[in-house]
């Protein structure tokens, strides 16, 4: 029973009993209209007190599960013939229904590959098994001429006559081992790779359960297997599967590979922990062999040998070396084998972080932990290239005026023709970064590439560079316009031949460099203006700048894939709002050759669900437009009054407002418990104009914020029901920082923050995420971003969530935080997960905790009565 329903079982009894006996009262018209006013006031008061209760959870937390494997239509894997005009694909059509789809990419004609009915009763047959025709389980479909349709089906390799449909089996052929190895026990998806296709078959007597093992290593449920079925289940490369029967007892635990394959569950695989044999040369590190195979380097004691590989002996190049500054096995050889480039690396600071297991899987007693961490201001190893002459055995010494104090020295390669070589140099504080070219006779360093900034340079994300030997060319990435473009050097001058790409919008990433026709295939953001600017579309330009389109078009997202001679790309596109649409165009031009697909909705929106909202209002400055996105519950009620909640992250290394479709986003649990969610890109992320993201300079504590309240501001002055006197924050690692943050510099807005594994101080945090925002050396700005510095302006309510064992943000940070907050006598409250990583708060218990808090101090309910 809800509060409201309860309150309305303690009145009746009390109102009833009243008007039954008025020789109580003044009169019995009076307890009439009292009895009238008070029905009227329940029926019109505001819902959401009746938020909260145990079906609110159910319904939110069982989301996932009822919304999972409902859209089709969504997603194909397109398989291209020889002939690079034709493909075929599989697309689901409903729960467990498939077609075959045959495409010639000249003419454009989208058909069935083959009459399905006709091929399930001839395979039937000759199988003896029941095939359904929107069924079918096959394989390697190849079209061998215009009449045959070869293909593998049930362990065999089987050609089809396509005039008659009849079946012939070829029994020296072998399909290819598809099915996946049985891992011996679950472990959480540590990679995500390209994306890919399993199919789950399930050989057991009762119906099983599949779940995805995330990253911090919790089962998300994703659907139940009938007994002897199969399941398409796309996924990506290196997730983990976890199959179970309904008790939750584990059967067969899956990891995506590159190429999909079957999960057999139940057949006579076993759990294996053999892994792929690896071959490593322990005598000689990368490139340790001369071009010519006369000489192999290798280091001893610190320092550089070369080994003659016809009389084996050994002769020193260098003698400097040592254990504070020693020669690694990196060894970049010249073409001609005259000369070698080895580095040389100051010793850096080993600072570990100390953890303590409180309740191991395999002892009674806690465990000590550590690993290596390095943090803001530590001394960091330094590399510099050390130059030797092959024939004189002699070093050639390269001034390092020009790279020192080196973050990283990386991309070293040679001129094919031996006369230089190059390198890629990041300053610390990273505001220079430069390609540094070196004499190979002389050891005269000069700089061919030099890129500095007077706040950061985000080599971290938006740094690529690509040498063309052929034209002795650079294309080099950079913002020095202030937006994100592409340019063109020479690369024996340094001197800029042109610009690439300009205009107001940045290119994303570069996908394809064709030096053959001198054209550059890529990614840009905010190219079509009419579009949201985080809409991902993809471009190619010739080296000069002429020549630019726009190959996508569809006001979206997009993903594309070229066919094997990239004349023609199949182009998938969405937004929150709108399902996936998949067309099939030509590279020349973009121009659409055929609609392929568009995914199909249906029995998802039966189950009651609702798409999030795109918002768009000015930021601080009045002129600029943030975009966001708004999650509202699935039993909205305008006339209501609903609290919002800010799912916030503010990272400057990317943009993180969803603008692709999912069916699920965790958001949508929260908003329906009676809330409506939002989630903005302020200033100081990504993916926008340099002086944009600029903001986060020297001042992460900014997290957007003005641009964020002017946002919500905004969207609620267009929609009333949302209560900007009830307005919560919640976020992790940076947006743990940045959570907790809302309510020390603007808790006239946000009342109620849960802050989960966030680096509330710069200084306590990872070295490299924190330099490249705050810059170095150490400096005030890490103090003015600190939760730690300003635990005493603390407003409002406020839960941290920590991980006792984060390997990704020091746990301790969080309790820095607990300690300024105690010294300044604050109320908080503070849940330690044990056992947990990094993510602590999106784990099944921290996302239920995370909910109460918010249910109780924003709804002013207790939760799940």
């Amino acid at each position: 029973m809800s509060t409201a329903d309860a309150g309305c079982s303690r009145w009746f009894p009390l109102l009833i009993f009243s008007v039954m006996k008025p020789k109580h009262a003044p009169s019995l018209k009076y307890f009439s209209a009292l009895l009238a006013g008070i029905l009227l006031s329940l029926m019109f008061s505001n819902p959401a007190s009746a938020q909260g209760g145990k079906s609110d959870y159910d319904r939110a937390f069982s989301l996932r599960e009822r919304t999972a494997n409902l859209v089709y239509r969504a997603k194909i894997e397109p398989h291209w013939l020889a002939d690079n005009r034709r493909f075929w694909y599989r697309v689901q059509t409903g729960a467990q229904t498939y077609e075959f789809i045959l495409v010639n990419a000249e003419t454009g004609l989208r058909q069935q590959a083959f009459d399905h009915a006709k091929l399930a009763d001839r395979l039937g047959k000759m199988t003896g098994r029941t095939m359904h025709a929107d069924n079918l389980r096959l394989s390697e479909l190849d079209f061998v001429d215009a009449e045959t349709l070869q293909f593998v089906a049930s362990g065999k390799v089987w050609r089809c006559n396509l005039s008659d449909y009849s079946l012939t089996t070829d029994p020296t052929a072998m399909p290819h081992n598809t099915s996946l190895r049985h891992l011996p026990a679950p472990h959480p998806s540590l990679y995500t790779g390209d994306e890919t296709t399993i199919y789950f078959v399930n050989h057991t007597t009762n119906d099983v359960r599949l779940a995805w093992i995330d990253e911090s290593g919790e089962q998300q449920f994703y659907s139940v297997i009938a007994a002897g079925d199969e399941r398409e289940q796309q996924t990506y490369a290196g997730h983990v599967w976890l199959v179970t029967t309904g008790d939750g007892e584990p059967l067969a635990v899956f990891e995506a590979e590159e190429h999909g394959g079957d999960a057999i569950i139940g057949g006579n695989q076993s759990a294996t922990n053999e892994m792929p044999t690896r071959h490593w040369r322990r005598d000689r590190g990368p490139n340790a062999g001369s071009p010519d195979e006369k000489w192999t380097a290798v280091i001893h004691t610190n320092n550089v040998f070369l080994r003659n590989e016809q009389t084996g002996e050994e002769s020193a190049l260098s003698t400097n070396g040592n254990a504070e500054d020693s020669f690694s096995e990196d060894f970049s050889w010249s073409p001609d084998s005259q000369k070698l480039v080895v580095m040389q690396t100051i010793k850096g600071e080993n600072r570990k972080v100390y953890l303590i297991e409180s309740s191991p899987k395999d002892q009674l007693q806690p465990k000590l932990l550590s690993y290596d961490y390095n943090k803001p201001g530590d001394k960091i190893p330094v590399p510099r290239p050390r130059l030797f002459d092959v024939a004189a055995h002699s070093q050639i010494p390269v001034p390092d005026t020009l790279f020192t104090n080196a973050w990283n020295i990386e991309e070293l390669r040679w001129w094919p023709d031996s006369s230089r070589f190059t390198f890629l140099y990041n300053r610390r504080g990273h505001q220079v970064l430069r390609i540094i070219s070196v004499d190979a006779h002389t050891g005269e360093p000069r700089v061919i590439v030099d890129e500095q900034s007077r706040t950061f340079i985000d080599y971290s994300g938006k740094h690529f560079s690509q040498s063309l030997d052929a034209t002795r060319e650079i294309i080099w990435m950079s913002e020095r316009d202030g937006w994100n473009h592409l340019y063109l050097y020479d690369a024996a001058t340094g001197q800029v031949k042109n610009q690439i790409t300009k205009g107001e919008w940045v290119v994303r990433g570069v996908d394809f460099v064709d030096e053959t026709n001198r054209q550059i295939w890529f990614r840009a953001g905010g190219i079509r203006p009419e579009q949201d600017p985080y809409h991902i579309h993809y471009c190619r330009v010739n080296f000069d700048g002429t020549g630019l389109v726009v190959l996508t078009e569809g006001d979206g997202t997009h993903q594309v894939g070229f066919s094997p001679d990239r004349k023609y790309f199949l182009d998938t596109w969405s937004r929150v709002d709108q399902p996936p649409m998949t067309e099939l165009r030509r590279s020349g031009d973009g121009r659409l050759i055929c609609k392929l697909e568009r995914a199909d909705i249906r029995q998802l929106i039966k189950t009651g669900w609702r798409a999030p909202e795109r918002f768009v209002a000015k930021g601080r400055d009045g002129v600029t437009d943030i975009y966001g996105v708004i999650f509202r519950p699935t039993n909205f009620d305008p006339k209501t009054k609903y609290p919002v909640i800010e799912n916030v992250y503010a990272g400057p290394q990317d943009s993180f407002t969803p603008k692709a479709f999912e069916l699920f986003y965790n958001m949508q649990t929260i908003a329906e418990l009676g809330f409506i969610v939002v989630q903005v890109d302020g200033m100081g992320t990504s993916n926008r104009s340099k002086r944009f993201q600029d903001v986060c300079w020297k001042n992460i504590a900014d997290a957007g914020f003005p641009d964020h309240i002017s946002w919500i501001k905004a969207a609620a002055a267009r929609y009333p029901e949302m209560d900007l006197t009830r307005v919560g924050i919640y976020g992790g690692s940076a947006g743990g920082q940045s959570a907790m943050r809302a309510l020390l510099d603007h808790g006239d807005f946000y009342k109620v923050a849960v802050a989960d594994c966030g680096c509330h101080d710069n200084r306590m945090d990872k070295i490299w995420w924190n330099e490249q925002w705050l810059g170095w050396p150490v400096d005030d700005s890490y103090a003015r971003s600190s939760n730690v510095e300003d635990a005493h302006k603390l407003q409002g309510k406020l839960l941290l969530i920590v991980g006792e064992l984060d390997h990704n943000v020091d746990p301790s940070s969080t309790m820095q935080v607990v300690n300024a907050l105690e010294k300044a006598n604050k109320d908080f409250e503070l849940l330690v997960i044990t056992g947990s990583d990094h993510g602590a708060g999106e784990s099944p218990y921290g996302k239920r905790r995370r909910a109460d808090f918010f249910v109780r101090n924003l709804l002013g309910v207790e939760p799940r009565r």
